[in-house]
């Protein structure tokens, strides 16, 4: 399938999506807002943190994806 073709169907899904949202949350577009703040209080979120050990597997795994990928690429080429 080529990119145009797969860009029409994703813009076909999207409209499709947003159709069912506008169902689902009971608004066709043409009613009144929701009154929202634009201050958001970040303050009160903990951040995860990542421990040294799981980065290092991390890399490990996506170094091995990547050297899977070239060697797949030299053996088509």
């Amino acid at each position: 399938m080529n990119t145009s073709g797969v860009l029409e169907l994703i813009d076909a899904e999207i409209e499709r999506l947003t159709q069912a949202r506008k169902i689902l949350s009971g608004s066709d577009g043409l009613g009144p807002r929701r009154e929202t703040s634009n201050i958001r209080s970040f303050g009160s979120r903990k951040r995860r943190h990542m421990s040294a050990e799981a980065r290092r597997r991390i890399s490990e795994a996506q170094k091995k994806r990547w050297s899977a990928v070239k060697r797949a690429a030299k053996k088509a080429a």
